[in-house]
């Protein structure tokens, strides 16, 4: 069993994302590019055998339960330990948290191999890896892409998303692959929650950018320093009587 430790927890971006089809189980196939960003939960790994969360996000609520990814993830590796997980990434985002959190596990019990990060969650691979990669399969095959300085500005909103209704809906949708946009989800997200649009529209409004949605959502992201967006001095958004968070994000290696 390994000792005691800290392993940190990277966020992840997904710049691009085409859904390139079904297979025969139900699962997407997918051809996307994602970066890690220095947005991060913490993992800290003492002897015993519990999971505490830390939900260091007003509003957040990440539970503690056997769905937990990080401790799948301990059950999955056959070890025990007393973990505190600091939570920063918001959950339904978009931007990989649970995952994060099951890659950082696998990290600290030494654990490489992808075909098990799989087994826990499509991002898990990636979020195995880090960096910039080109992703595809359902998320199992990660080709390291060389590292690009970048930053972003993410906007969290005050709501989240699952993964699995804005799947549905693109399968209900049938727009397979969209060729405008990033993102071949965008369109089936805003079906599942039409708030987004109109936040995509805010935030394209105040910034004089067209906004990228992450993943399967809820956050919006825009290349460039909250200064070089006209938005330096902004923690936040105001629409309809709801608040998001802006935080400026840099690329990480890992």
């Amino acid at each position: 069993m390994p000792a005691s430790g800290y392993q940190r927890a990277p966020a992840k971006l997904t710049l691009s994302l085409r859904v390139t089809g079904v297979r025969g189980d139900g699962y997407h196939l997918l051809d996307a590019e994602m970066i890690t960003i220095d947005l991060a939960d913490s993992l800290h790994f003492t002897d015993g055998d519990g999971l505490e969360v830390v939900n260091c996000n007003p509003g957040d609520q990440v539970a503690s339960g056997e769905d937990n990814l990080a401790r799948r993830a301990l059950r999955r590796v056959g070890c025990r330990a007393q973990v505190r997980l600091e939570k920063r990434i918001p959950p339904g985002a978009g931007l990989g948290g649970g995952s994060a959190d099951a890659a950082a596990v696998l990290r600290w019990a030494g654990v490489s191999d992808l075909g098990v990060a799989a087994e826990l969650g499509a991002d898990v691979p990636f979020c195995l890896v880090g960096g910039r990669a080109r992703v595809g399969g359902v998320g199992e095959v990660v080709e390291p892409l060389a590292f690009e300085h970048r930053p972003f500005v993410v906007a969290m909103l005050p709501f989240g998303i699952a993964t699995s209704a804005v799947y549905r809906a693109w399968d209900e949708l049938g727009r397979w692959p969209v060729p405008q946009g990033s993102n071949d989800l965008e369109q089936a997200a805003v079906a599942v929650e039409p708030r987004l649009g109109a936040w995509r529209d805010h935030l394209s409004e105040v910034s004089g950018q067209e906004p990228r949605l992450a993943g399967s959502g809820s956050t919006w992201f825009l290349e460039g320093s909250l200064r070089s967006l006209g938005l330096e001095g902004h923690t936040d958004l105001e629409l309809a009587g709801q608040r998001a968070r802006l935080m400026e994000v840099r690329s990480t290696r890992q």
